[in-house]
């Protein structure tokens, strides 16, 4: 990547972040009588709903808390990361330790899931403000909401199914992946190195299949491909999260070149499998024998495929200096810059047709929100910026 390329980049995605999604959201969603942060959001930020996604409380409160302890300490992101983990201290947890994932806007409960992504989010905020404060109560409740979010992956999600066709999908080991670098970010500790290794372990295992060149998102119990509608699903978006999780831990290790290998085979392979030929941009599912999908939205593009694959790209040709994942990058960066931003409004839509136009022009829901967006312009700007930097 030339110098004239590498500072254009970097100025479009600090001051992405920084001048147009930062301040859509802040302090706009703040919500000042009844705690939290409410994220549903019109495109030009008026309210739609005023419930509260507990992912979105835990994304956005962490966000702020690494924009403190990584960019710069403004008081405002720490007064409102405090804001956001105070609300979810007071309304987030059942009874039983598990998280709801969604309330009303005073804290009521709606529902839980089956799974423990919420306590993902949860224990990476907690973490990041224990880095920001310094209180060692917020790194003691970050350590008990990360055991509380592995104990309950390795038992398993409450059945929605019955045991006839068992499987597991990919999502476990990678988001308790990346829960573990950033627990280990904020903390300072090597000891989450072995949840690390584990959850690699298990991707590569089970889920990377050489043989297919792709990445499956659901198999059965020991690595199977079931030859079935689900067990064919394909989720590029997530299998390209999972690769630069994986390239982010090699860069971590000293560009460990075995980490390397597999996070740009995951990468290769899925983007043979999800990038859409006629129309550009990246496929939401696809089928592993290239039979027909049954999600209706199958040929849409979100935005949130599209800001893990433009980091996935971006941090393939930052460690190997292949020409050809800069291609890919800037393909990928370009498809995206044309169609999700909103010029007059600012932020990104999250829903567009095949072909680019927007399906519905919402900024803010309990899927959609300050997370993928703001991650991506905020890592792509600091590895661009640390391009020759040693790990």
């Amino acid at each position: 990547m030339n110098e004239v390329r590498r500072e254009k980049l970097i100025a479009v995605y600090r001051d992405g972040l920084l001048e147009n999604t930062l301040p859509f959201w802040l302090p706009r969603c703040v919500d000042e009588e009844q705690g939290g942060f409410m994220i549903a959001r019109d495109r030009d930020g008026s309210l739609l709903d005023t419930d509260k996604g507990m992912w979105q409380q835990g994304r956005f409160t962490w966000l702020l808390a690494t924009l403190y302890n990584t960019v710069e300490p403004r008081a405002e992101w720490l007064a409102a990361a405090r804001h956001g983990l105070e609300f979810i201290e007071r309304h987030g947890f059942d009874a039983d330790g598990q998280m709801w994932f969604h309330v009303t806007r005073e804290g009521k409960p709606i529902r839980k899931r089956r799974y423990f992504f919420t306590e993902t989010f949860a224990a990476i905020a907690y973490a990041a403000c224990a880095k920001a404060t310094g209180e060692a109560a917020l790194e003691d409740r970050a350590r008990e909401i990360y055991a509380l979010a592995k104990a309950g992956f390795a038992a398993g999600a409450n059945p929605k199914f019955t045991d006839v066709r068992p499987t597991k999908g990919m999502g476990a080991p990678m988001i308790s992946l990346a829960t573990a670098q950033e627990m280990r970010a904020c903390l300072g500790d090597d000891s989450f190195n072995a949840d690390i290794d584990a959850c690699i372990k298990e991707i590569q295992r089970d889920f990377v299949k050489p043989d297919l060149e792709c990445v499956m998102e659901t198999v059965g119990p020991n690595g199977e491909v079931l030859d079935h509608f689900d067990g064919r699903l394909l989720n590029p978006g997530h299998a390209i999260e999972g690769a630069w999780f994986i390239l982010n831990e090699a860069r971590h290790r000293g560009n460990d070149p075995a980490l390397i290998e597999l996070g740009c085979n995951m990468l290769d392979w899925m983007w043979a499998r999800g990038w859409d030929e006629e129309h550009g941009g990246i496929f939401y599912f696809r089928d592993v024998h290239c039979k027909p999908v049954q999600e209706y939205w199958h040929d849409m593009k979100f935005w949130w495929p599209h800001n893990e694959t433009i980091l996935a790209t971006l941090l393939a040709h930052l460690l190997t200096g292949e020409d050809r994942y800069e291609s890919m990058h800037r393909q990928v960066h370009d498809w995206s810059y044309a169609h999700f931003p909103d010029a007059e409004h600012g932020e990104w839509y999250g829903y567009l047709h095949r072909d680019g136009h927007v399906s519905v022009p919402l900024k803010g829901n309990l899927w959609k929100g300050p997370f993928h967006l703001p991650r991506m312009q905020l890592l792509a700007w600091q590895w661009l910026e640390a391009f020759d930097a040693t790990p």
